[in-house]
């Protein structure tokens, strides 16, 4: 079996305990802590079910127990399935606590990515429910069982059938093993699979914590906090940025929503005096929406977190008149990195930027496609490297090679402009720019002016190959209403007075827009979907 590492540089390891960065803190011993500081406070919030950080403590080390007796050692992987429910807390709790190693998937993932992440990480067991959001994953796991000869174990809350039931694993804490070394790798993360399937990221307890600790310090979280989870728990935003497990490590509540859809959210807000909560863009924008027309209670939100992709900045203007709170945007990467804009910035850093990295120890360097450093102001390639930023995915050669510098850093596959002190501005993807006529064109940056466009309500901005030009640009526009003609849209791009090649060649538009598992625009599919449609017509 192929043990995950994450091995840092001694120097540099050496470097981040004495900055204090690493303090050999780990996910077990942080669950004993909360649960003996906080023990009588609230841990978590999902539909009826409210455990205080006692209870959940104890419903974990039980599990723990219960899945060691069944036959798992410490260092074995379980993949874990789960929608957004308080069990889904207390099984990665239990993981931690019995020295196994949660792999994450999101929900919407179905056989094809479920089965690359059991085959590449090697994993012994697959916890699921037995249903969410209308799919029986039952089925799911009984197919990849009788496949896949390293599934040994299926854990199901709910109905089990002939699987094990959640309930049934309810052993002696007293089994439980030593702290692991805060060195070693505490999960698998996935990556957020831009191309072909997700790879898988190890992370540390050491590298980890640092970063969920830091960021509830930045996102201001008490204990007194109410954070609201609408995004899948399984998503690196929502576990750490600062995430349920940032909330957690502050002693806070994690209120848990079924879905992230502003009449659910809303109501939440409302009645457990939800205080931060975090969305994806199109989400914030949807929200948004909604609350002009649903004129919503809430008065006890503070802080909008959005991030996962960039947040235009004509769209974060609409969020404090719209919700009442501040906007928040974060930048990060399952890899490591994470950027903030800091609470009470200035209304331009808030709105034109995506935030400064979490620690001084961040190195960021942004440089040409030769490789060569860029000055600031000037757009680049995203490389970083730091106390939470991996070193290399687990088992995968072709991509750690693509992926990493010989001097560790890592290629993020991001365009960024960094403006005064030390503030990210996302131009896109490498491949969202346009390469028209030997001019490159930020997709995003046509995004951000046709957003500003009252009728329009969401915007895409795609690549066509074209034989003269070798590629043009199309705008995929979803309207506010009744559509207004594309040449009007052109004018008005024309008199924001931009170069005429940012003016989109083709302007096409749709009811919606295909997105990712945690809720993003897929560009891919998008692409995908025109050059079809361009081919069907040829």
């Amino acid at each position: 079996m192929n043990h995950p590492v994450q091995p840092f540089p001694a120097d540099r390891a050496a470097r981040y305990r004495a900055a204090g960065h690493w303090r050999g803190e780990t996910f077990p011993a942080l669950l004993r802590r909360v649960a003996d500081e906080d023990g009588d406070r609230i841990a978590v919030v999902g539909g009826t079910t409210r455990w205080s950080y006692a209870e959940m403590a104890a419903r974990a080390h039980r599990t723990a127990a219960g899945l060691l007796a069944m036959g798992l050692h410490p260092g074995d992987r379980v993949l874990v399935q789960m929608p957004n429910i308080p069990e889904t807390l207390q099984v990665v709790w239990a993981l931690f606590a019995a020295g196994l190693l949660p792999v994450y998937a999101l929900p919407a993932h179905r056989r094809t990515e479920v089965a690359h992440f059991l085959t590449r990480s090697d994993a012994r067991a697959y916890v699921i429910p037995d249903r969410a959001d209308g799919f029986d994953y039952r089925p799911l796991a009984r197919d990849l069982r009788a496949n896949l000869s390293g599934l040994e174990h299926v854990i199901v809350v709910g109905e089990a059938e002939e699987f094990i039931a959640l309930d049934a694993l309810n052993g002696d804490p007293a089994t439980l093993p030593a702290d692991p070394d805060p060195q070693s790798v505490a999960f698998l993360q996935i990556s957020g699979g831009s191309t072909g399937l997700s790879k898988l990221i190890p992370r540390t307890h050491d590298d980890y914590i640092y970063s969920l600790r830091e960021s509830a310090r930045i996102c201001g979280l008490t204990p007194d906090s109410r954070y609201l989870a609408a995004l899948p728990v399984a998503h690196n935003f929502t576990m750490s940025s600062p995430g349920w497990l940032g909330a957690q490590y502050a002693g806070a509540t994690v209120v848990l929503a079924p879905r992230p859809a502003p009449d659910v959210c809303f109501r939440l807000i409302r009645d457990e005096g939800v205080t931060i909560a975090a969305l994806v863009p199109p989400l914030a924008m949807l929200w948004i929406d909604a609350a002009r027309i649903m004129k919503p209670d809430l008065s006890s939100l503070a802080v909008l977190q959005v991030g996962g992709a960039k947040f235009p900045s004509e769209a974060a203007k609409r969020v404090r008149p719209a919700l009442g709170c501040e906007v928040q945007q974060v930048f990060g990467m399952a890899e490591g990195l994470v950027n903030y804009t800091r609470l009470g910035d200035p209304d331009d850093i808030v709105t034109g930027t995506q935030g400064r990295p979490i620690s001084p120890d961040d190195e960021v360097m942004i440089t040409d496609d030769a490789g060569h450093p860029v000055p600031d102001g000037t757009p680049g390639n995203l490389l970083t490297r730091g106390p939470y930023t991996i070193n290399a995915y687990h088992n995968d050669a072709a991509a750690n090679a693509r992926s990493f510098t010989a001097d560790g850093f890592y290629r993020t596959g991001d365009i960024v402009v960094r403006g005064p002190g030390g503030y990210l501005t996302v131009q896109g993807r490498a491949t969202d720019h346009i390469n028209r006529a030997g001019e490159k064109i930020s997709a995003e940056e046509i995004e951000d002016h046709l957003l500003a466009h009252p009728a329009v309500f969401d915007a895409v901005v795609v690549s066509v190959p074209d034989p003269a030009l070798g590629e043009r640009s199309c705008a995929f526009v979803q309207p506010r209403g009744e559509a207004p003609k594309p040449t009007a849209i052109r004018r008005w791009m024309a008199e924001r007075e931009i170069a005429a090649f940012k003016i989109p060649d083709e302007i096409r538009f749709v009811d919606g827009f295909a997105t990712t598992a945690v809720g993003k625009i897929s560009r891919k599919e998008l692409r995908a979907r025109l050059r079809a449609s361009i081919e069907e017509l040829s």
